[in-house]
């Protein structure tokens, strides 16, 4: 718009300039003549009439540039307007839920590899992490903010090479008796998810070897059940599958009953599997918070000041000024 104006007005004045040359320079070609008595000619009613018409023309130009002016004042002044939008965010909530006991200690920085190449796999899902022992502790809630996910994970990874100190992702997982107690991990991971009144594609990502010591504020299958009785699917990651088959089994078994399913960490398929069933489930619209948003809208005095801009050059001309 701002180009438009600028070459509309551009136009305009090389066009009055143009006829206002032709029109000096065919007055300058032909003869003057001098009238006597002109003081009578200014009582004609017909030369009355001409000069109130001069003046008219002459108020106009002079209202035109005013205005002309004034609108050149506001679209510099970059006009601006408001707008409510609401963000919406069609997406599937995922929890990824890591067993950090001594028992998973040799394998977790593995399974967390396969966190981040799960990652590659989705797009716009909102994510969070929760690591538990004999206690839960969430590390990040649900974000789609992947930057920050990987920063997180990575994080996690440097973690591991601990010595003497408890790592600082850790602080808060030996707040229970016992140790690994799976069922109390899952049932935390379950309860992550916000928005429980929407009807949402909700999965966790349960990285366990299900080898429980302690007594457990519920088990694992009453776990798996609450998981289920709020819409949330479990895809168990077994470190040791094919080593224990009545702990694997258990695990499968819990997994299955929320409508989920059970992978090896080792085998080739499982992050393209666990991917493709968690995007078997349709995406949901989550609506954000309404927020307001300021934009330039100059295009209405843009268009008025091309048209006042062009009034004047033509009135000016007509008025062979």
């Amino acid at each position: 718009m701002l180009i438009l104006a600028a070459a509309v007005v551009v136009v305009a004045v090389a066009v009055g300039l143009v006829l206002g040359l032709r029109r000096r320079g065919g007055r300058a070609a032909g003869a003057t003549a001098r009238v006597a008595r002109a003081e009578r000619l200014r009582t004609l009613p017909s030369f009355r009439q001409a000069l109130s018409r001069r003046v008219l023309a002459l108020s106009g130009i002079l209202a035109l540039g005013a205005v002309a002016a004034l609108v050149a004042g506001v679209v510099a002044a970059r006009p601006m307007a408001a707008q409510t939008i609401q963000p919406v965010n069609s997406s599937r909530d995922i929890m990824l839920c890591l067993d950090v006991s001594g028992s998973m200690s040799e394998v977790d920085v593995e399974v967390l590899s396969v966190f981040e190449e799960l990652l590659d796999g989705f797009e716009g899902e909102r994510i969070g992490l929760t690591i538990f022992n004999s206690s839960p502790v969430q590390i990040f809630p649900l974000t789609d903010d992947y930057d920050f996910i990987r920063e997180h994970l990575t994080s996690m990874v440097s973690s591991f090479d601990y010595v003497d100190r408890i790592p600082e992702h850790w602080v808060g997982t030996l707040n229970g008796d016992g140790a690994s107690l799976i069922g109390d991990g899952l049932a935390a991971c379950a309860m992550g998810f916000d928005h429980p009144d929407d009807d949402r594609s909700r999965s966790v990502i349960f990285a366990t070897d299900n080898e429980v010591n302690g007594a457990s504020i519920v088990t694992l299958q009453e776990a798996a059940a609450y998981a289920a009785s709020n819409g949330v699917r479990v895809f168990a990651i077994n470190p040791v599958e094919g080593k224990d088959a009545a702990v694997s089994a258990e695990l499968t078994a819990a997994a299955e009953a929320t409508g989920g399913a059970a992978f090896g960490l080792r085998d080739t398929t499982t992050v393209s599997d666990i991917v493709d069933q968690v995007q078997e489930q349709d995406a949901t619209a989550l609506r954000g918070e309404a927020q307001v948003v300021w934009t330039d809208a100059p295009n209405l005095w843009i268009a008025v000041l091309s048209v006042v801009a062009l009034g004047f050059v033509l009135l000016a001309w007509r008025v062979r000024l």
